[in-house]
């Protein structure tokens, strides 16, 4: 892995933008799309608050990169994640043909570069240059922590009876 300190710096940045996803109580991913040394699309997780299985962190700062650049092929964009990403994000990745995604933690239910399947290595046209681990015990420490709170709140939480008549 070829790692500079630019990407440490906008891993950090991915990083932050995981915790504000957990301090929302949203499961705590964080994204950046890099674009010749800046940051032109930032997103983290808001399935939870936005009430839409479509709002991951990928997806939002893919949308924003769009936005700020004027077109979908972001050909000469780097992705950094903090969790693999899943089968509808690398679709995403191959959809705006960019050409690099850096992520921190391994996704063992839904990783689709690598751990479950790998959508990179498929038949497709695009074949973006992956690399993982990137920060990834930050990364997989955040996501320990979101889940052993959410164990916790949900076993005090009151469970719903039906009324008994």
């Amino acid at each position: 892995m070829d790692l500079t300190v630019e990407d440490r710096l906008y891993m950090q940045e991915a990083l932050a933008l995981a915790q504000k996803a957990f301090d929302m109580g949203e499961v705590p991913v964080g994204c950046v799309v890099v674009c010749r040394g800046a940051i032109v699309g930032r997103g983290y997780n808001r399935r939870e608050t936005g009430k839409n299985a479509l709002f991951h962190a990928e997806v939002e700062a893919i949308n924003q990169a769009c936005r700020n650049l004027g077109g979908w092929r972001l050909w000469e964009c780097t992705l950094y994640v903090t969790l693999e990403p899943c089968p509808m994000c690398a679709g995403a990745i191959l959809q705006a043909r960019i050409p690099r995604v850096v992520y921190g933690a391994r996704d063992s239910k839904y990783g689709a570069c690598g751990s479950v399947c790998d959508l990179f290595s498929m038949d497709f046209h695009h074949h973006p240059q992956l690399e993982g681990g990137l920060m990834e015990e930050e990364s997989a420490r955040l996501l320990r922590q979101f889940f052993q709170d959410l164990r916790v709140t949900l076993r005090t939480r009151p469970k719903w009876r039906p009324r008994r008549e």
